[in-house]
């Protein structure tokens, strides 16, 4: 099933608290993360992070956590989301997929970057949800998919850009393959305690650079490949 929902520009309608916790969240998060482009800061900045959570969340929108949103999933932290874009670099004339459209925050973060966005979610609430709220914000170069798409997806293949929002335990050599050439793949690879972001690129078509940028743990992607369990 797909929604599509091109891109136009919507002036913030914050009030002073509102603006003072974005403030706060981009200077004190963001930024002592590690995340200096002024791209990535001025887009955090733009899009309002708070019209993607319940109401009844709205003060923590800003927070330094990972925010439930129903259905078993989780909002990334602001600082994960600022690396991610920092990551994986996105301009205007990219095709993105990002699978786990979740809140539909980190969509519409892409979407304002980006040339096209088609944003894969699993749980159909969730993207419907999604799909209300990008449309509030007038972000209408989304296209919203209600898929499995732990291996990728090959529909709308090749891309740009390829981001997952759930972690992996296995490199993610089938979606790696839906990259243009000189396209780039964010994954979290591993298990708990410690699991690493990763930046793939695709430097031709036979060949890969893979990079460990930070350390982190994500909730797992839901059916995404398993290690082999070996019993003795």
């Amino acid at each position: 099933m797909t929604q599509t929902v091109k891109h136009t520009d919507s002036n913030a309608a914050a009030g002073f608290d509102t603006r003072q916790a974005r403030f706060n969240m981009i200077e004190q998060q963001i930024r002592t993360w590690d995340v200096l482009d002024p791209v990535v800061l001025a887009v955090l900045d733009k899009v309002p992070r708070e019209n993607f959570v319940a109401e009844s969340q709205k003060g923590l929108a800003f927070a330094d956590i990972e925010l439930p949103i129903g259905h078993g999933q989780t909002m990334l932290a602001p600082k994960v989301e600022g690396r991610i874009l920092q990551a994986v670099g996105v301009k205007k004339t990219d095709k993105v997929l990002l699978v786990g459209t979740g809140s539909g925050y980190l969509a519409a973060l892409l979407a304002t970057l980006a040339d096209h966005v088609h944003a894969v979610e699993i749980c159909p609430e969730l993207s419907a949800l999604a799909k209300s709220r990008l449309q509030a914000q007038s972000i209408t170069n989304v296209t919203l998919h209600v898929a499995d798409a732990a291996n990728g997806f090959a529909s709308e293949a090749p891309y740009d850009v390829i981001v997952f929002t759930g972690s992996l335990q296995l490199r993610p050599f089938a979606a790696e393959k839906m990259l243009n050439v000189g396209g780039r793949l964010f994954a979290v690879i591993g298990g708990e305690p410690i699991m690493e972001a990763t930046l793939t690129q695709r430097i031709s078509a036979d060949a890969f650079r893979h990079e460990a940028i930070f350390e982190t743990c994500l909730p797992p992607l839901k059916n995404a490949p398993q290690t082999q369990k070996f019993e003795f």
